[in-house]
């Protein structure tokens, strides 16, 4: 590929579908910044500092496996990553996911669900399920967060999801809890979903999921505008809840306080 003949439309093209994994960044840059065009100088930048953001990408990226690593090195390697979401809504499941990603898996840009954009989000989860040895999801019902609160409810929506994978799992990385129903070893990182790959991974499992609920259900319960605050408490919401009231999706315990004690 003969940079100095293409012009600056065809060179940056050329550019924006390079494989910056794959391809000589480093190359590319060094012919952009030696030609006789400024234009195409800056083009050679804009590159070098993609190419800077990416590997400080692997970097961080690196240190999300170093709980995994730890454990792969005792020679354990059936390891879960557990979380969950939907703890403060209003209104549907709280919804967890079990994700078993395999040795040395890759994910650029795996992070916390709630740090990506649903663009993002989407991007993983479908890379997740594709690359990873095992997922599987658990719920608790917005009767069940009523009935037994929601910390309990979330830890029990946490067990239904470990009891659903295929594998018996050697070991859990659970965000935040401590599963003592659950007798597997586990390790409980506090913001996980920051430090753990796999925790991660189970995050944007958790979030992509229970948002795709939410979707469905802003189908048959019309005005609360679910599809838009997947249950949590906007104003939109809150008017529906004063004006329409509860359907049988809600928490009648989080919304007592907003209905006056006067819900169904």
């Amino acid at each position: 590929m003969n940079l100095e003949l293409m012009n600056i439309k065809e060179i940056t093209k050329y550019i924006d579908g390079l494989d910056i994994e794959k391809a000589n960044i480093n190359l590319i840059c060094t012919t952009l910044e030696l030609d006789k065009r400024k234009s195409v100088n800056l083009l050679g930048r804009k590159l070098k500092n993609k190419l800077s953001k990416f590997e400080n990408e692997l970097v961080r990226l690196k240190k999300m496996y170093s709980y995994e690593n730890r454990l792969y090195n005792k020679g354990i390697y059936l390891i879960a990553g557990l979380d969950e979401v939907g703890r403060g809504p209003l209104s549907g499941p709280v919804v967890s996911a079990a994700v078993i990603l395999p040795v040395n898996c890759k994910l650029t840009y795996l992070n916390d669900s709630k740090k990506l954009s649903e663009k993002k989000r989407n991007r993983l989860y479908h890379q997740i399920m594709t690359s990873a040895i095992d997922v599987a999801i658990g719920m608790a019902s917005p009767s069940e967060i009523d009935d037994i609160n929601i910390l309990n409810a979330s830890k029990l929506s946490m067990k239904r999801a470990v009891e659903a994978l295929n594998f018996s799992v050697d070991h859990l990385l659970v965000d935040a809890l401590d599963l003592k129903d659950i007798k597997i070893d586990q390790t409980s990182i506090v913001k996980g979903d920051e430090k753990s790959a796999s925790i991660a991974a189970a995050s944007i499992v958790a979030k992509v999921t229970r948002d795709h609920i939410m979707v469905e259900n802003s189908r048959f319960f019309k005005g609360y505008g679910f599809e838009r605050n997947k249950g949590y408490g906007t104003s939109e919401h809150l008017e529906a809840l004063k004006s329409i009231g509860p359907v049988s999706i809600h928490r009648k315990t989080f919304i007592k306080g907003i209905l006056g004690g006067e819900n169904n």
